[in-house]
């Protein structure tokens, strides 16, 4: 059914997307009239750090490898103390979701802006959403001053991703997209977005995991990725994006398998009460049951397909359920403490949704 009415809001960014694109990073950070750029990422890849400044070459002020899952609240002090430090006049963020959310709070709390170099397909350069963790819960919120003025998508800098990495971090992009298709705010534009993600992500990851170097399946996985970072700038998350957050927040658990895990069962909650967005990914899919379908290409895959195996306990599933229920995200079908609990038990077992 067609939407005839509806809103959108075209978020003010500059895509730079293709092999070698990094190259133009200086001429990224000179239109924001800066001259000295804090580079971010995580320890676990000071590597990607290294490459951005040298990119830089005399705009790099320095590099400060401790972004961390969920962007600890010491971490965003000690950035935006290592920023103040430093004289740094903007941020250029490089790796996944960590790194990026880690700029986004630096901007939030130092008002520098932020150029992101994305090498994972988390989608967080796509959007004004924040987190912070603290005290073991994660606070989000949106705020258009910690949208990335410019995004370079260069795929080259993904090969050394690894592939189990690459793996989750696609299906987390496709959450972002099989969300906005049930959003209260979703619009044809995101829906077209959220289809044409879908389709492109499930089509690349194969070739990614067959081949890591192989790039037309990484031009393809980050084009996706760009598609589903859009979707999540454009609408309301739900109960899948609660869960997670919750998940991750309480539990410390790891972001982007967390993401993958879940995705089949949030949908099976959701497909009986949102059956336009089960049409739509029917066919982005090639599949009846788009829920069933996930489950077993994340298996296919390789990836984690149970809670239990990143480290959650059967004990905690109450407390996260009630945490979820607690926040009334908007999702499509009613949410009760029993059904999240069921959801959440399945997730952890691994079986079939």
């Amino acid at each position: 059914m067609f939407q005839t009415s509806f809103s959108y809001d075209a978020l003010p960014m500059r895509v730079r997307f293709g092999s070698g694109s990094l190259a133009s990073l200086p001429d990224e950070v000179d239109r924001l009239g800066a001259r000295r750029a804090l580079v971010l990422c995580s320890p676990r890849r000071p590597g990607e750090g290294r490459a951005v400044a040298d990119a830089l070459g005399d705009r790099a002020a320095g590099v400060l490898a401790e972004a961390r899952m969920h962007v600890p609240v010491e971490v965003a002090r000690r950035a935006r103390d290592e920023a103040a430090r430093l004289g740094a006049d903007c941020c250029v963020a490089v790796g996944g979701g960590s790194a990026i959310g880690l700029g986004k709070a630096v901007a939030l709390e130092h008002g520098l802006p932020v150029v992101a170099v994305p090498t994972t397909y988390s989608g967080s350069e796509m959007t004004p959403g924040w987190g912070l963790t603290e005290n073991g819960r994660k606070r989000t919120g949106s705020d258009a001053r910690v949208l990335p003025k410019s995004v370079l998508y260069d795929p080259d800098l993904t090969f050394d991703l690894p592939v189990e990495v690459s793996v989750t971090s696609g299906f987390n992009a496709v959450a972002h997209a099989v969300e906005a298709l049930y959003a209260p705010d979703r619009s044809p534009l995101t829906s077209l977005m959220a289809v044409e993600g879908v389709r492109a992500m499930a089509g690349a990851l194969p070739g990614v995991a067959a081949d890591g170097a192989d790039l037309d399946a990484r031009t393809r996985a980050l084009y996706a990725s760009w598609l589903c970072g859009a979707c999540l700038a454009g609408t309301t998350t739900g109960l899948h994006h609660k869960v997670c957050h919750a998940l991750g927040g309480t539990l410390d658990l790891p972001h982007a398998p967390t993401h993958t895990v879940v995705l089949p069962y949030a949908l099976a909650y959701n497909q009986g009460s949102a059956p336009e967005a089960v049409e739509a990914l029917s066919r982005a899919l090639d599949s009846a049951d788009p829920a069933r379908r996930l489950h077993d290409l994340a298996g296919s895959l390789g990836a984690p397909r149970s809670l239990r195996e990143l480290g959650m306990a059967e004990g905690d599933i109450e407390p996260i359920a009630a945490q979820v229920v607690d926040a009334r995200p908007a999702n499509p079908a009613p949410l009760t403490l029993d059904g999240v609990t069921r959801l959440l038990r399945a997730a952890w077992s691994g079986e079939a949704p």
